[in-house]
């Protein structure tokens, strides 16, 4: 059981403390899986800051509350930007381009270079000592780790989710809804901060571990702890390789399911990466937004898994499957009968809610060699 905290709101309203990772996400559509130490890389094979208009969207609704909110921020390129185009009047406390580690007149890129780990702490030791309710962070797992070893325990924290995994259950399951949390919740509870190896990532291994505990507002929408799956998919993976069509483009995503229907299709596809596959020949291998893009044809088919506990189908783990590739694309849902026993609904969060709001409804998940359940998009 977990510990449950109550809190009562100050009577002058909310000081809401928020902080961005400009480079966080910005490998995954480029097919780096993760961004730690690797910007130059991300940048060279043409990524851009996806973080940013994460923080914006968060930033646009909680501006629509209308509430009593007093928004405490870093410096660009760390949040007061974003915070003063939703109409936010905010309160910079750290700037991380006080020693010139940033030339504010540069690139966004370069600005990007210069923010690290230590930015974040520093600034999130800056905005709880000014004395915040909560502090929203815009980020990935990495960034959850550095904002739980820095903020004090009774300090509550939020994630807007940008980064490539998103393991940790400190996220909320959109933008939208960690702002719509923020101004809402009255408790908070003790969740669980998780990170990755990301090298190990890249070669397939996937073994997160626990980084912090961290105190979370209580919400249906903020999101699980990923869960492994369990059960045979055998028959799943046979079911789907003897209904392949052909001339038929398949884009194959990440994870233990797809690895299994991979090897029925005569393959040893990427384990954590998206492949393309048609007629019995691997078009593209561990591949990018681009490379998707470049060798899809007039029939293409998505075959995903949502993630274990959490329900992700698009958004987590698979940016390169990008609204782009979606708009290209049908869209079958496999898993197994054990990974779909822990979920009551299914998620998406592509970066385009006109996307996922088509994505959204009732679908058919195989979860066998020719059964199907129906479990919702929300």
């Amino acid at each position: 059981m977990q510990a449950t905290f109550y809190r009562r709101r100050p009577p002058v309203g909310m000081r809401l403390g928020f902080l961005l990772n400009p480079i966080a996400g910005m490998g995954g559509r480029v097919g780096l899986k993760g961004t730690d130490g690797k910007v130059a890389a991300a940048i060279d094979r043409g990524a851009e800051p996806r973080a940013p208009a994460r923080a914006r969207r968060a930033l646009r609704r909680l501006a629509a509350h209308d509430a009593d909110i007093e928004l405490v921020t870093a410096g660009e390129p760390m949040g007061a930007a974003p915070a003063r185009a939703a109409g936010f009047d905010p309160t910079v406390v750290f700037h991380p381009d006080a020693d010139g580690r940033v030339d504010t007149a540069s690139s966004d890129h370069a600005a990007l270079h210069a923010t690290t780990a230590t930015d974040t702490a520093a600034a999130v030791v800056a905005i709880a000592d000014y004395g915040v309710d909560l502090v929203v962070f815009v980020g990935g797992d990495g960034t959850a780790a550095d904002v739980a070893a820095a903020l004090a325990a009774t300090t509550p924290m939020l994630g807007v989710p940008a980064g490539v995994k998103v393991y940790s259950s400190v996220f909320a399951v959109s933008p939208e809804a960690a702002a719509d949390i923020a101004v809402g919740f009255d408790r908070t509870e003790q969740r669980e901060v998780m990170d990755i190896d990301e090298d190990a990532y890249r070669a397939g291994e996937v073994s997160p571990e626990l980084r912090a505990i961290a105190s979370v507002p209580v919400a249906d929408a903020v999101q699980s702890a990923k869960q492994r799956g369990g059960g045979t998919v055998d028959a799943l993976a046979a079911g789907v390789a003897s209904d392949v069509a052909p001339e038929t483009t398949y884009i194959l995503g990440p994870g233990s399911t797809m690895a299994a229907i991979k090897s029925a299709l005569g393959f040893e596809g990427t384990p954590l990466g998206v492949d393309v596959w048609r007629d019995g020949q691997v078009l593209a291998s561990d591949a990018s937004e681009a490379a998707i893009l470049e060798t899809i044809g007039e029939d293409n088919t998505i075959i995903v898994s949502p993630i274990g506990g959490q329900g992700f189908v698009f958004g987590r783990g698979n940016p390169q499957l990008s609204p782009a590739v979606i708009r290209q694309a049908s869209v079958e849902i496999v898993a197994s009968r054990a990974k779909l026993d822990e979920l009551r609904v299914l998620r998406v969060d592509t970066d385009d809610p006109a996307v996922d709001a088509e994505l959204q409804g009732w679908r058919q998940v195989r979860v066998g060699r020719v059964e199907t359940r129906m479990l919702r998009i929300v």
